[in-house]
């Protein structure tokens, strides 16, 4: 059983969170998370599944890490939506959206963004995007800046955003051994609620239930099922390996890095010496990755704002909410 995607930083299980999920077959159980779903047609025969969460004011586009979707912003989006209408996007070959394969992966998938855009007609929205989605939005600034207002990079600011060749690369990231937690037990599979409260002692964050869905199968009696394979696995692969190199960004941005990275609450509390020592080993050789990431990103880019959030989670607006949503507020409210 590979190890959970939350419990350290997902740079480093990439691979297996693109590889390993695939669209969730239907269940009694309702999603509590405000949003309306539709889907969108972006060509190659794909629709895109869209969330609106609702609201007024500039609109904001959600995107999604590598292996996530949309539904990852559940509890988050709907606090966004007081001074601005927020919508999210789940990346084409992952959760519910189709998915049809690229040659040049970077292009389709700044593409997708753009024709849902177009689609829902958004008037020069902010992207703000988690991990991998920096692809994504790197992508559309230098594309189309004019039709968008500006960019939050949610711990995605690493080399598949921006690589001028000062920073670190994600294959060296992806390459540190990390520590693995200890797998759910039998009580924690009995329900996607229970599966949702091991997450949330293993990482010390709630994970909402609907993306716990979108990566398991769901027995017919309603308890949790084997992990879920994801199409568009391969071609998140094939960008990383050789994927676009950006080396500019002209919109407003902002940039979240957390560092160091926390593993998880269970690391804290494992009674197992060597495990402690792995951790450290990893985390002190993450962070000197990371932060020669950061320090490119703040030469290469002066007018970009950096912040770095100390002992965060990779996923840092589930771990840190309350500091990604101030910092988040304050940028828009500057572009607005």
């Amino acid at each position: 059983m590979p190890a959970h995607r939350y419990a350290i930083a997902g740079i480093v299980f990439l691979a297996f969170l693109i590889t390993h999920l695939q669209p969730q077959n239907a269940t009694t159980w309702h999603d509590p998370s405000p949003h309306t779903i539709q889907f969108v047609s972006v060509g190659d025969d794909v629709r895109l599944e869209v969330l609106d969460w609702g609201g007024t004011g500039r609109p904001v586009v959600l995107l999604a890490g590598g292996g996530d979707t949309a539904h990852v912003f559940d509890d988050f989006a709907p606090k966004v939506t007081l001074h601005n209408h927020v919508y999210g996007i789940t990346r084409r070959g992952f959760g519910a959206s189709g998915y049809a394969d690229a040659t040049d992966v970077a292009d389709r998938l700044g593409n997708d963004v753009l024709a849902v855009i177009n689609a829902l007609k958004l008037d020069k929205p902010v992207l703000v995007g988690h991990s991998f989605a920096g692809a994504e939005m790197s992508w559309m600034a230098n594309a189309h800046p004019d039709r968008i207002a500006g960019l939050v990079y949610l711990e995605a600011g690493y080399s598949y955003a921006f690589d001028n060749g000062d920073g670190s690369s994600v294959e060296e990231m992806m390459s540190l051994k990390a520590p693995q937690p200890p797998p759910p037990a039998a009580a924690d599979l009995v329900s996607f609620s229970a599966l949702q409260k091991y997450r949330e002692r293993v990482n010390d964050f709630r994970v909402p239930e609907a993306e716990l869905r979108a990566e398991r199968q769901t027995r017919a009696d309603g308890t949790v099922g084997e992990w879920r394979t994801q199409p568009g696995g391969p071609m998140l692969m094939k960008l990383i390996a050789g994927g676009q190199k950006y080396t500019k960004i002209p919109v407003s941005s902002f940039f979240i890095f957390a560092n160091p990275h926390a593993l998880g609450t269970w690391v804290d509390s494992s009674e197992d010496a060597s495990v402690r020592s792995l951790a450290k080993a990893y985390n002190d050789a993450l962070a000197s990755l990371t932060e020669k990431q950061e320090k490119a990103v703040e030469q290469g880019l002066p007018t970009a704002q950096v912040i770095t959030l100390h002992s965060a989670n990779h996923y840092v607006f589930l771990s840190n909410e309350t500091d990604v949503l101030r910092y988040v507020s304050a940028f828009l409210r500057r572009l607005n």
